[in-house]
């Protein structure tokens, strides 16, 4: 499989995970997917063989607050054949050349006719644009522009093999329990055809990461969801509202796979636990990221974070949404993804986990000046030395700060130094009798450790 070069370096185990989901991409590239329809509940049978789904089905009509679930729209085929009946354009050489959500049409019609109907990108004449009509009942196809310019004036055969009816919407869904029912939500929209940063990049590293979960314990509950975009998380969000507050945190993911840095879209919130967990994880990864206010526009962080909600959940990604040439448009393909970043952001993700779970709050059971140290073997046998060393530092901090009202973030934070020294420095703590787990903090006994 042709794919990009990237800049990110990362270890060969991580990079075959980046290899598998490359080929799940290129498994699921062909298959012609919308807000509704066969082509999602295909992608959702496939990715069932990868991690256990719970598909769910509900049907058009459906209210869903200012909204209602539409018809159902499938496809079976789409031309437009010239006078000597050859296709110019094919919805089986790509399912980007119909408007997604087209109306059944059968005719016959001039160029001059058929031209409103025709969408193309002059600024790149060789790329075939993603063009949707879903609330909107019309027709048309998107084309190269400089197949456009090559039509004849003659008259056309227009045929789209579609069905707009009454049927459902379908999304995927599952649910890890852990130790508390508080949840960390991980979405991902899947309502879009033959784009592989635009949707199939955040199908991939979700359905990776929840393998992985699936695997080992938790604390949290993390419940998955591989939902249409906009109409989907509106109808999760309609027919869950009593158990969403549940959810502590939540990231959405989108055009993760390219070979941008990855970028932070803050929750609406701005400050919450998720919100300083990726931007402490982007800052220590040693690499070149982007960190954004919320704004109302976007992927669906927009939906979990609009008012009535108002939920942690902020959105990881690459380049930014609807900034870069290829985004909705055929040159979004297989090429336009790397192994190596997926990869790094399946990383990313990993360790932003990691802090959430790890990311307790503590008591120090010696407030009353600093504990001897050495004396416990924590401190190194020559001591005067003006650089104390990360390790020492680190649990100086964590001492300093562990009150019951500071986590270890908020001690990573304060102090600069990386999460995973103030929680090493913790583990330590608490092994030599120093600290006790804040009682009641996370619904864990006070002697469990990090």
């Amino acid at each position: 499989m042709p794919l990009s070069a990237s800049s990110t370096r990362v270890a060969e185990p991580l990079l075959a995970s980046g290899a598998d989901m490359c080929r799940w991409i290129a498994e699921l590239y062909p298959i012609c997917r919308s807000i509704t329809g066969d082509g999602v509940r295909e992608t959702l049978r496939r990715l069932n063989d990868l991690v256990p789904l719970e598909i769910h089905e509900v049907p058009s009509g459906t209210p869903v607050f200012d909204w209602t679930v539409p018809r159902e729209w499938n496809i079976r085929d789409a031309w437009v054949k010239d006078a000597s009946g050859r296709r110019v354009i094919d919805f089986q050489h790509s399912n980007l050349h119909v408007v997604n959500y087209s109306i059944p049409v059968r005719c016959r019609m001039t160029l001059a006719e058929l031209r409103p109907h025709l969408h193309s990108l002059p600024d790149h004449p060789s790329w075939i644009p993603y063009r949707t009509s879903y609330y909107n009942e019309t027709w048309g196809f998107c084309l190269a522009h400089r197949d456009l310019e090559a039509l004849r004036d003659e008259e056309y055969e227009v045929c789209i093999d579609a069905t707009l009816q009454d049927g459902s919407l379908s999304y995927g869904e599952i649910v890890l329990e852990g130790t508390t029912a508080k949840e960390i939500l991980i979405s991902c929209h899947i309502c879009h055809p033959s784009l592989c940063n635009d949707n199939l990049s955040g199908i991939a590293v979700s359905a990776a990461l929840a393998r992985e979960l699936q695997a080992k314990p938790h604390r949290y509950t993390y419940r998955f969801l591989f939902i249409p975009g906009t109409i989907g998380a509106i109808t999760w969000l309609a027919l869950h509202q009593g158990s969403v507050r549940r959810i502590n945190g939540g990231l959405v993911l989108a055009g993760i796979g390219d070979t941008a840095p990855l970028a932070y879209k803050k929750s609406r919130l701005g400050d919450s636990e998720i919100d300083r967990t990726v931007e402490h994880v982007l800052r220590h990864s040693g690499l070149p990221y982007l960190v954004t206010e919320f704004s109302p526009y976007g992927y669906d962080e927009r939906q979990y974070c609009s008012p009535g909600f108002n939920l942690p959940v902020g959105r990881l990604s690459r380049s930014p949404h609807g900034q870069f040439p290829e985004y909705h448009t055929s040159a979004d393909d297989l090429t336009f993804v790397s192994q190596e970043s997926l990869a790094a952001s399946l990383q990313t993700c990993r360790d932003i986990i990691s802090v959430l779970e790890d990311n307790h709050s503590f008591v120090n059971l010696n407030a009353n000046c600093e504990p001897q140290l050495g004396k416990r073997g924590l401190y190194r046998a020559i001591g005067g030395n003006a650089d104390a060393g990360k390790s020492e530092l680190a649990m100086l901090w964590t001492l300093s700060l562990s009150d019951g009202r500071h986590s270890l973030l908020d001690i990573a934070e304060r102090s600069g130094l990386h999460f995973a020294s103030i929680r090493d420095a913790a583990r330590l703590l608490l092994e030599h009798g120093l600290l006790q787990q804040q009682i009641g903090e996370g619904g864990t006994e006070s002697t469990q450790k990090t």
